[in-house]
């Protein structure tokens, strides 16, 4: 039996840890949807509605239209790395390749670039290996588990292998289907593969009626993650004598690759009249108003708040100023307060909202 060695939030390892997930482990990758469309109907793909079959392009949480901008993004959180992602970006294949090839002008060839493709078309594989990507996740359908060795993904394995790519499988780990995975371990074993990444399965907006349908639930109330994955994970890298194996579960997604990341880039974002939490959160007064200008002007007169500590963002249609000096003018503001805690990301999802009460 393999001893597998442990991670945060319950992910393990046996062998080497791949260098792409290294980096995520860190925060240090920057995530770039090149598009959310896909040439395959999984069941289980939990991507956002935003973007599942969608021809979009983001860079972290943020819509870009060019690749400068995910550049610009990459700086943000001093990314050592892109993790590049769909839909399938081997489907857009033009965009993944200028991407690839910007990336590594911009950073140079220590910026390690990964990618997850289901498709396994040769002439694919080569232009995005030309373009100088690093690593290779291939991701077959669940359908073809058990006859790999049968397959196109065979020689796509070995054609990215011979074109100097770490090469390696991801795959979601379905409760009950043990056999079809451990045949896909085999198979990566057999062609000298680098790794198998086994991602813990989980409930989304977009899958949890097809999973509820495969009747498959939550582990517990806590966790969008399915109940029975994490054990068939640790199972199959309990027993697994080959090639290195990692397990990904949905809480270190979120709980440590996520949290790492908006710790980089709460450091570069942050405004002088914020609050950075011990958790990478942002905290700020909100002034809701249609005319943010105006009342900013009127803060600055009546009681002296410097510009700095105040920002009037004209999209949101509130004035932004600092917690502690909201707090103490808030008696006498007849529009509505706030005190928000907020996500450092580009789109700066809240977290949280208290009201500040009128006397």
């Amino acid at each position: 039996m393999t001893r597998p060695k442990s991670m945060k939030r319950g992910s393990a390892y046996t062998g080497e840890l791949p260098r792409g997930c290294a980096l995520c482990e860190k925060g240090a990758k920057l995530v770039l949807l090149v598009t959310g469309r896909c040439a395959r109907r999984c069941t289980y793909c939990p991507l956002s509605p935003a973007k599942k079959g969608r021809d979009v392009f983001f860079a972290n949480e943020k819509s870009i239209k060019r690749i400068t901008e995910a550049i610009d993004e990459a700086r943000v959180i001093t990314a050592l790395g892109t993790g590049i992602t769909g839909g399938d970006p081997l489907l857009a294949i033009d965009r993944t390749a200028r991407a690839i090839r910007a990336l590594k002008r911009e950073f140079g060839d220590r910026h390690h670039i990964h990618l997850y493709t289901s498709i396994a078309e040769l002439h694919r594989v080569r232009r995005v290996a030309k373009a100088g990507l690093d690593e290779i996740r291939f991701h077959p359908p669940i359908g073809v588990w058990k006859r790999l060795r049968k397959t196109a993904f065979t020689e796509a394995v070995s054609t990215a292998k011979g074109l100097d790519m770490t090469v390696g499988l991801e795959l979601p780990v379905i409760p009950g289907r043990k056999d079809d995975l451990s045949a896909a371990i085999a198979f990566a074993f057999d062609e000298d593969m680098d790794f198998v990444n086994l991602n813990e399965l989980e409930f989304s907006e977009t899958n949890w009626r097809a999973l509820k349908r495969q009747g498959l639930h939550v582990r517990d109330d806590v966790s969008s993650g399915v109940a029975g994955s994490e054990q068939l994970a640790m199972e199959l890298l309990r027993t697994c004598r080959t090639v290195p194996v990692h397990y990904c579960s949905s809480a270190f997604k979120d709980g440590v690759q996520l949290r790492n990341r908006m710790a980089r880039r709460v450091k570069r974002v942050k405004k002088a009249y914020e609050i950075a939490t011990d958790d990478s959160t942002l905290v700020k007064g909100v002034i809701e108003t249609d005319d943010p200008e105006n009342v900013m002007f009127l803060l600055r007169k009546e009681y002296d708040v410097p510009n700095h500590l105040m920002w009037h963002d004209r999209e949101k249609h509130r004035l932004e100023l600092a917690a502690w000096v909201l707090e103490e003018i808030a008696s006498y503001i007849s529009l509505d307060s706030y005190i928000v805690e907020e996500y450092p990301t580009a789109d700066r999802l809240e977290v949280e909202r208290r009201p500040i009460k009128r006397r």
